[in-house]
């Protein structure tokens, strides 16, 4: 399955370890500009050294204003995975402001600022792009001593369906959307509500049932799918 990520800039937060690391690899056998974004200044040391042309950048995302600082001016990016995120596990009755700022810093507003960096990079240049939070079943379900992850977690589920893609599909130009969906009034009520401001293509749906049938999404099951230029989301 041809993924057409080649010649595309991506970055991806989170990038040292884990996940993070593992999807900058990907990307860069993809054939990906990656830019990759962690605390750890020898971690990026060795995945450069594993991905050559991969573009390290060390900061703290708990930290606004390192963050503008070394992001401010990163250029054209045309994905990003936000996957930084910090677990900090306590009991409940043991809960610091300090684990609850530095969990929402990190898994929450890290997230809100990268977005916006990156956004408005892609609006200026009228660019298409796309956004992938990491998140987590802890998202939707409670685990002990996780509250505070919990919570950060649902959060950004919650600001990710400002931008959803994924098979509930809206009204579709098939022949029989086309029928039921061709006068201009009618079609303007459903068009407002929908973010994107158009319907969808048939190629739109096929293209999502393709990755759902592919190897590629293979951990994923369960789901429920959007795909309604936003919809859902408003």
């Amino acid at each position: 399955m041809e993924l057409s990520l080649a010649g595309r800039r991506a970055l991806v937060t989170g990038a040292g370890k884990g996940i993070g690391r593992s999807t900058v690899q990907a990307l860069h056998a993809a054939g990906a500009q990656v830019v990759a974004v962690s605390r750890t200044q020898a971690d990026l040391d060795s995945l450069v050294r594993e991905c050559p042309g991969v573009e390290p950048v060390c900061v703290d995302l708990g930290d606004w204003e390192a963050t503008d600082r070394a992001l401010g001016g990163v250029g054209p990016v045309d994905l990003l995975v936000n996957n930084a995120a910090v677990a900090l596990l306590q009991p409940f009755l043991e809960v610091t402001k300090e684990a609850c700022d530095t969990s929402f810093d990190v898994n929450l507003r890290a997230v809100i600022q990268v977005s916006q960096i990156v956004a408005r990079g892609l609006i200026a240049r009228g660019a298409p792009g796309s956004i992938v939070n990491v998140s987590s079943q802890a998202s939707q379900r409670a685990l002990t001593n996780h509250s505070v992850y919990c919570s950060t977690k649902g959060a950004l589920d919650m600001l990710t369906k400002i931008r959803v893609n994924a098979l509930n599909p809206t009204v579709v130009m098939t022949p029989m959307g086309q029928a039921n969906w061709s006068d201009p009034q009618k079609a303007k009520t459903m068009l407002d509500r929908i973010p994107l401001g158009k319907f969808a293509e048939v190629e739109n749906v096929v293209d999502t049932i393709l990755f759902l049938l592919s190897d590629r999404s293979s951990m994923t099951t369960g789901s429920t799918v959007p795909v309604d230029g936003g919809f859902l989301a408003t």
